[in-house]
C-alpha cells in the first residue's frame, strides 16, 4: 500500500488531520486497520432500522463477560456489579469520585491522560515509577505507605501504555496485597486487555483483588474510539458503582454499545488477524531499526499495539526532531511522565509499507 493511501487519507479522525498532509502520522492510538465485518454490520443495521435513540439493557456487559470468559477464562463479570459509562478515562474520573479518592497515585511513563484527568479534578498525583518498565512492589510499597491522604486511589495501567506490559498474576497479587495494607483503593484501566498475543496472558485485576474496580472497552480492540462506551466493573467486595449518579448512564452512545456489543461477541477472528499483523510488524520495526537506527532501542512487547522507543541517545524530545526533519509524527514521551524524556511512543497499528516509511523518515531525520 502507498504510504499515502487515498483511502486512509479520506479519514477525518485526529491521527490523518492534527498534522499538514505531508507529514506521516504514526502517533496516537488509532489503527488504520478497516472496520471488522460485524460491527460495521452491526452498525449499519442499527441505523436502517432506525435505532438510533438513547441506550438501554446490559447486552454490552454481558457480551463482555462472554468475551471475558472464552479469552481470559475469568468468569469474574457479574453484570449487576457493572455499570455503563462514557468512555474509559470518564469512568475512571467517575470511579475516583464515588470511592471518595482524595489523591492518585500512577506508575510513569504511563499514558498521558491520567495525568490531565486527574489533574481536572484538582486532586494531586504522586509517581510510584515503573523500574525496567515493570511494577516494582518495593516503589510501590513505599509510595503506599508515605502518602499523605485519607482514600488514596492507585490508578492502574493494564496491559501498560506505554510499554506494552503485560502485568503478570504476581506482580498484580502484590499490588492488591499492598492496597490492602495501605488502604489504597486500585481502579484498573485495563482498555488494552483484548490486544495481548498468544506468547502472554492477560490477568484481570479483579480476579486477584475483589475490592477493585476496573474499566474496560471494546473500543481499542476494534478501533472504535470514536463510539464512546466502555464499562466499569466493580470485584466481588465492591459496592461502589451502586453509587453512581444516573446522569453517568447518560454519557455512553447507544450505536457505540451496539458497535461494541458486536465486537465483543462476533469480532474473534478479526481480532486474531490484528492480533497476527501486529506480532509481525513488531519484528518488522525491531528488524528495520536493527538495520537503520541501531542508537535506538525498542524491546518488542506482548501487548498493545504501540511501540515505547528508547531514543535517548538522539535527544531530550526524539519526537520533535522527527516530526520536524522526517515529517513523521510520534508521541512525545515527555508527555507520560517520569521517565519519558528521551523516548517515543510508535503505532505499529498499520501496514508494512507505513511502518517501513515511518522509519526511513526517522532514519533521515537522525543522519540529517
Amino acid at each position: 500500500m502507498n504510504p499515502f493511501d487515498v483511502r486512509l487519507r479520506r479519514r477525518t479522525s485526529v491521527k490523518w488531520r492534527q498534522y499538514p498532509e505531508d507529514v506521516l502520522p504514526v502517533w496516537v492510538a488509532e489503527m488504520d486497520a478497516e472496520p471488522a465485518e460485524p460491527v460495521a454490520r452491526a452498525i449499519i443495521d442499527a441505523v436502517q432500522l432506525g435505532d438510533t435513540g438513547y441506550p438501554c439493557g446490559t447486552g454490552y456487559a454481558e457480551a463482555l463477560a462472554g468475551f471475558a470468559s472464552s479469552r481470559w477464562r475469568w468468569d469474574g463479570i457479574a453484570v449487576d456489579r457493572t455499570a455503563v459509562v462514557a468512555d474509559v478515562m470518564l469512568g475512571i474520573v467517575e470511579t475516583i469520585k464515588v470511592v471518595g479518592g482524595d489523591l492518585v497515585i500512577v506508575s510513569p511513563p504511563v499514558y498521558p491522560p491520567f495525568y490531565m484527568f486527574v489533574r481536572s479534578m484538582g486532586l494531586p498525583i504522586v509517581e510510584a515509577p515503573l523500574n525496567d518498565g515493570r511494577l516494582d512492589a518495593d516503589v510501590l510499597e513505599r509510595t503506599f505507605r508515605h502518602v499523605r491522604a485519607a482514600r488514596p486511589v492507585y490508578l492502574l495501567c493494564s496491559p501498560h501504555n506505554p510499554t506494552g506490559t503485560v502485568h503478570t498474576a504476581e506482580e498484580l497479587a502484590a499490588v492488591a496485597d499492598l492496597a490492602g495494607k495501605y488502604g489504597v483503593r486500585v481502579i484498573a484501566d485495563e482498555i488494552h486487555a483484548p490486544i495481548v498475543s498468544r506468547s502472554a496472558t492477560f490477568v484481570p485485576y479483579l480476579s486477584v483483588d475483589p475490592r477493585g474496580l476496573s474499566l474496560m472497552s471494546a473500543s481499542k480492540g476494534w478501533n472504535l474510539a470514536g463510539l464512546k462506551a466502555a464499562i466499569a466493573v466493580a470485584g466481588a467486595d465492591a459496592d461502589d458503582l451502586d453509587r453512581l449518579p444516573v446522569e453517568v448512564s447518560h454519557g455512553p452512545s447507544h450505536i457505540a454499545s451496539i458497535a461494541h456489543t458486536a465486537a465483543l461477541k462476533e469480532g474473534g477472528h478479526w481480532l486474531d488477524a490484528v492480533l497476527e499483523g501486529l506480532e509481525e510488524n513488531r519484528a518488522l520495526l525491531a528488524g528495520l531499526l536493527a538495520e537503520h537506527l541501531p542508537e535506538i532501542g525498542y524491546r518488542p512487547a506482548p501487548a498493545t499495539y504501540l511501540a515505547w522507543l528508547d531514543c535517548r541517545s538522539i535527544g531530550a524530545d526524539p519526537a520533535a526532531l522527527f516530526l520536524e526533519r522526517g515529517r513523521v509524527a510520534l508521541t512525545s514521551g515527555t508527555d507520560f511522565g517520569s521517565g519519558g524524556a528521551g523516548f517515543a511512543r510508535l503505532n505499529i497499528a498499520t501496514s508494512p509499507e507505513i511502518l517501513t516509511e515511518a522509519v526511513r523518515r526517522m532514519t533521515a531525520a537522525v543522519r540529517g
